[in-house]
């Protein structure tokens, strides 16, 4: 039984090392060999696309989220408040300022993280 073990990680150490032998590749610096240069340049293309996917995809779904657990929050505090005749306003503000925030987040964000 242990030979056949030691048999089967020797197979998966081979296998492992060859994906990693696949899928690594080399990144050289433009033919200077400025690697401060090359991030750069390839930061400013994909920042562009990293505010896109953040406005169009992040912030709306994180608005989605707070929306639908402010108005949950907001009715289970009216049936408390129908319940016991005191409204607790502590949660649906919190939702309500976390939402607020999230909403108007895009229009200065990029200029806190200077993209």
């Amino acid at each position: 039984m242990r030979k056949y073990n030691c048999k089967r990680l020797i197979v998966m150490m081979i296998v492992v090392l060859a994906m990693v032998c696949l899928t690594a590749t080399t990144a050289f610096a433009a033919g200077t060999g400025d690697v401060a240069g090359a991030v750069e340049s390839t930061w400013t293309t994909a920042s562009a696309q990293i505010k896109t996917v953040v406005n169009n995809v992040v912030f709306p779904a994180i608005d989605l989220i707070l929306a639908v657990f402010f108005f949950a929050k907001l009715g289970t505090a009216y049936f408390e408040y129908r319940k016991s005749g005191q409204f607790e306003w502590a949660a649906p503000a919190i939702l309500f300022a976390c939402l607020v925030f999230t909403l108007t987040a895009p229009m200065y964000l990029w200029d806190i993280v200077g993209i």
